[in-house]
């Protein structure tokens, strides 16, 4: 599904990433971990476009999109959420779900200026579709209510009802689990989990272990911008290395 080859990443002296190669395969759940400052976040914004590799290549479906714009990737069904959830704050909480559907409208300025028949009809469509992902993410009886007033929990399942109204093949998650309390990190595991059964693959950048563990079916761990460990999550938690760039070492 998305390959990653060779990538590094260098902010003018800085190397932030080197040496990355690892796939995230069809009908997976695949956790990048690691230490903070290891360069998670740089490499999903790598991933998506937000920045441009140094070196290496970004390969989706067997296809090299490393120049390709974060919105072209996106139609093809590249997404991601954010670990700032990035939410349009004063509209309405099915209005945002209905921006993310707005990128398969056929209507255009003139029709949508108009009022035509068949943009009336398209946005009808556009909105019941978009109750559906209010849904399947529980939380349908906001639809109405302003986004910015969310509390942290529902805002990331806004942003990922968002996401999902792009029906993405490969859905790109930072640190989703960020600021949740237990109850909703369990309720997130399971939605991650259904999001999966819809052949949603998805990547996952969580300092949650439990999390991760639990829903992970393989790992791959960041340390200083370098690959330190690939595996599964057995086979990561037994890792001396890994046990080490988290612990330290014993004196």
């Amino acid at each position: 599904m998305l390959k990653l080859t060779g990538i590094g990443k260098r902010f003018g002296g800085l190397t932030a990433l080197q040496g990355i190669s690892f796939e995230i395969v069809p009908g997976s759940i695949t956790g990048i971990i690691g230490p903070n400052g290891a360069g998670k976040t740089t490499l999903f914004n790598i991933a998506t476009g937000i920045y441009p590799p140094s070196e290496g290549a970004v390969l989706l479906d067997g296809k090299d999109i490393s120049n390709w714009p974060p919105e072209k990737r996106a139609y093809l069904g590249l997404v991601r959420t954010f670990q700032n959830i990035e939410l349009f704050g004063k509209m309405t909480v099915l209005e945002n779900v209905m921006v993310g559907l707005h990128t398969q409208s056929k209507s255009g300025i003139f029709a949508c200026a108009l009022r035509m028949p068949w943009q009336m009809s398209e946005e009808r469509r556009i909105r019941e579709e978009a109750r559906k992902w209010l849904e399947f993410v529980g939380i349908p009886e906001l639809e109405n209510v302003e986004a910015g007033t969310l509390s942290f929990g529902k805002g990331r399942l806004l942003e990922i009802a968002r996401a999902m109204a792009l029906k993405p093949k490969l859905l790109l998650m930072d640190e989703p689990a960020a600021g949740l309390n237990s109850s909703e990190t369990a309720d997130l595991a399971d939605l991650i989990k259904r999001i999966r059964d819809l052949r949603v693959t998805v990547g996952l950048v969580e300092h949650d272990m439990d999390l991760v563990m639990d829903i992970c079916d393989s790992l791959v761990v960041l340390n200083l911008g370098t690959m330190l460990a690939t595996g599964t999550p057995r086979e990561i938690q037994d890792n001396p290395a890994v046990v080490t760039a988290y612990l330290g070492e014993a004196e």
